[in-house]
């Protein structure tokens, strides 16, 4: 991820400094025009702007910690994945140091950087997104989500944890409609299709989470209860791991036996929230 970062800070034109633990991995960025420091003081001291890509926050820490003098008055943007508390830590660190520091969730892989169509979340300091924007615009479309610096990494967790929920859904209908001889490119050309209609009740439900109010005037969750026993009798009967929609099952029959049968689905995330 580090090394499609700096490529892409290269290819906008933007002079570019990098160092890496394992120097010989920099060699290809050497190559296409950037800098190479021998050291993190050397790397820190190149520019206003510092970004920084590792394995984890502890790594982060032990990198800038002993430079911190030198980071005084510049910018650091953590694009390292790790906790909201964690990212918390960082900033106050940075705080107390006279660092300007921006948190980051990456919204992609490697090959996703440089497409504004791919998103990278910032949280951190008041202004500093604004003052840097078009720097880091290049990485892809950048997302304010305000002072708070662990909001991007509480945001990469849930994005995450949806994206994940989405594979296991879609890979579990794939693997039941391909017991019946359907190519998985054609059940998911209509699967994507779906999918804009899922979102548009992930719209309509925020507002009821949001409110505390779930009003099933779409589909109940009786009726959805019906619905996914459905699906789990068709998918025994092909062989199919049912453990996914079986989960789901047991949620909305808690919430039915608890006297919300006739809410909708948004009701399932007092399920979650215990």
């Amino acid at each position: 991820m580090g090394t499609a970062l700096a490529a892409a800070l290269l290819a906008a034109g933007h002079p570019t400094t990098v160092f890496n633990r394992s120097p010989g991995k920099a060699d290809p960025l050497v190559a296409g025009g950037a800098r190479r420091a021998a050291t993190v003081a050397e790397a820190v001291a190149a520019s206003e702007l510092v970004v920084v890509c590792v394995l984890d926050y502890p790594t982060v820490r032990a990198l800038l910690d002993p430079v911190a003098g030198a980071l005084r008055g510049r910018v650091v943007v953590n694009l390292t994945s790790g906790s909201p508390e964690q990212a918390r830590a960082e900033a106050e660190w940075a705080a107390g140091h006279g660092i300007g520091y921006l948190d980051g969730g990456i919204m992609t892989t490697p090959p996703g950087i440089g497409d504004s169509a791919s998103m990278i979340l910032y949280a951190g300091g008041a202004g500093l997104l604004d003052a840097h924007r078009a720097t880091l615009a290049v990485l892809g479309d950048p997302v304010d989500l305000g002072t708070d610096a662990g909001l991007a990494s509480l945001y990469d967790a849930g994005l995450l944890g949806l994206m994940w929920s989405v594979f296991g859904g879609w890979l579990h209908g794939t693997a039941l409609t391909g017991a019946d001889g359907v190519a998985a490119k054609e059940f998911t050309a209509l699967a994507v299709r779906w999918l804009r209609t899922v979102a548009w009740f992930l719209s309509a439900y925020a507002g009821q989470i949001d409110a505390g109010e779930y009003p099933g005037d779409d589909a109940t969750i009786d009726i959805q209860v019906a619905g996914i026993e459905h699906l789990l009798h068709a998918a025994e009967a092909r062989g199919v791991d049912n453990r996914l929609p079986e989960l789901h099952l047991a949620m909305m029959r808690e919430a039915v036996a608890a006297g919300h049968g006739s809410d909708s689905y948004a009701r399932i995330i007092e399920a979650f929230r215990k």
